[in-house]
């Protein structure tokens, strides 16, 4: 685990810091766990001329495009409830040609992320999306939305997709420590990648932890925290969508949020009200009960189902006792160069 600086701070503080006007930012989540608030704040500060990433584009892409912060998008799927008559913010800024889309599929997205996080130039795709209009069809990609190339092997024409390594992710996780290292579990689709192959990673969590809680369990952790650059302790964060282990999707705030989305008119005012209108989350829930109740909201958290423990003791965790002698020879590291020396095994490097 890393254990460095602490990069605790508050949502506003930390849009303001790392998200930049022109920026590529990619929502890290993936169908669920939605990093609303994070969301809301780019919104709110109105960092402008964005090119966004997403690969499930939910309400949280509706929202961003809506508030007019998006010149180009990149996903492969988008909430389009209205299709072709208009009844979505994307749909209307595609018919107004105010916002550029280039259409993957999920593979293929993931595949620009895994090359990207991994340092590659690029990664081999298969060719069976070249019979269809994601490959025929080029948006502000042009020719680097895919490449056809020799293969250096085999001499074989191969399908591939660019390297993906976007200058900010804003993601949304369950728990994390005040260093960064993040931790999180569910629906897994491009939720590490899209943070590991990004530039700064901005990191909102339920719940913030000690770091010994994320030691005992490391198989949980997406994001180390060397990789962090902040981290904001948000409850209620992914409302009204879902967050394993904490709460349900608020079925009737997501459906009042569809139906405000299905005009421009009726998005605005779902955006005066809801984001513009809610400094940050905690006014956001605040203004929730208000119209609610606290006993509704109660309901959608989520009852207690833990997975079974494992065992990940050892007898030791270091081939060096306390008193600084090697366990299997007794000596010290001292001693140990001394003998190595006597015999004649260093050698010059």
């Amino acid at each position: 685990m890393s254990q460095s600086s602490e990069k605790v701070m508050s949502a506003a503080d930390a849009i303001s810091q790392f998200v930049k006007d022109g920026d590529e930012l990619i929502i890290g989540n993936y169908t669920l766990s939605a990093c609303a608030e994070l969301v809301y704040e780019v919104v709110r500060q109105h960092k402008k001329n964005l090119t966004v990433y997403s690969q499930s584009g939910i309400f949280d892409v509706e929202v961003m495009v809506a508030a007019g912060i998006v010149d180009r998008l990149v996903t492969t799927y988008t909430l389009r409830s209205g299709g072709k008559a208009g009844g979505s913010a994307v749909e209307r800024a595609l018919q107004a040609g105010t916002l550029q889309l280039e259409d993957y599929t999920n593979y293929n997205y993931n595949a620009r992320l895994m090359a990207g996080m991994h340092g590659f130039n690029f990664m081999q795709v298969f060719e069976g999306v070249m019979a269809t209009d994601l490959y025929r069809i080029r948006g502000f990609m042009g020719d680097d939305k895919y490449r056809v190339v020799d293969c250096p092997y085999t001499g074989k024409k191969i399908l591939t997709v660019p390297a993906l390594n976007p200058d900010v992710c804003i993601i949304h996780v369950q728990r994390a420590d005040k260093f960064g290292n993040a931790q999180y579990w569910g629906a897994m689709g491009s939720v590490a990648a899209a943070a590991l192959a990004s530039k700064r990673i901005i990191i909102s969590c339920e719940e913030i932890v000690d770091h010994d809680v994320i030691r005992s369990s490391p198989h949980h952790t997406i994001i180390p925290g060397f990789r962090a650059d902040a981290v904001i302790e948000i409850p209620w964060c992914s409302h009204p969508t879902e967050v394993v282990g904490y709460y349900n999707m608020d079925r009737l705030a997501y459906g009042l949020f569809q139906g405000a989305a299905a005009t421009e008119d009726g998005l605005q005012a779902w955006l005066d009200e809801w984001v513009y209108g809610c400094p940050d989350r905690s006014a956001y829930m605040d203004h929730y009960v208000e119209l609610f109740g606290t006993e509704y909201l109660e309901g959608l958290r989520a009852k207690d189902y833990f997975s079974a423990p494992v065992n990940l003791g050892s007898a030791f965790t270091s081939s060096w006792k306390y008193d600084g002698t090697e366990r299997g020879m007794g000596v010290t590291l001292e001693e140990l160069e001394t003998i190595m020396n006597e015999r004649g095994l260093f050698h010059d490097c």
